[in-house]
């Protein structure tokens, strides 16, 4: 089976297919309520296109996945984006490809970091490690047909070396 390298969540790593949910992503950080908080503004952007489509927000809870892992699927969202953000600092792992056929990209996500998934951006479904772990979802929620599945032609094997 082919091995795939897992590489560090950066933004600029990542920028082909969405954007890093993390405060050392943000291009522009406000000091707000009277300087008690700060705000890491904008790190990505929300999409929902389609009649009757709108963005929800919903908590996922995932099973760690047991490594090495087969990477023989992916999935993709034509009518909008799709960001993960971890509610604990655990790692996990972002997998995304610019279409079935091209090489996947492994990316290690760390320290509570998040990702947003541009709309159409292919990517494995949600891979925690170690325990148990929930994350804020933010993705388009409405009718329509929003949910593309492609079997890799040749499994890839995801392991941390």
């Amino acid at each position: 089976m082919r091995r795939l390298p897992v590489e560090e969540l950066t933004p600029e790593a990542f920028a082909p297919f969405g954007e890093v949910i993390a405060p050392g992503a943000a291009r522009e950080v406000w000091s707000i309520n009277a300087g008690s908080a700060r705000r890491f503004h904008a790190l990505a952007r929300a999409e929902a296109v389609g009649e009757g489509g709108e963005v929800g927000i919903s908590l996922f809870r995932a099973e760690p996945c047991a490594l090495p892992i087969s990477i023989a699927m992916l999935e993709r969202h034509p009518l909008g984006s799709q960001a993960f953000v971890p509610l604990g600092p655990r790692p996990w792992l972002v997998v995304v490809a610019a279409s079935p056929e091209a090489t996947p990209r492994a990316f290690l996500a760390r320290e509570g970091a998040g990702v947003n998934y541009r709309r159409g951006t292919w990517h494995h479904t949600l891979l925690a490690l170690e325990a148990t772990s929930d994350f804020l979802v933010v993705d388009r929620i409405g009718p329509g047909h929003n949910c593309d599945e492609a079997t890799l032609a040749e499994p890839w094997e995801l392991a941390l070396d």
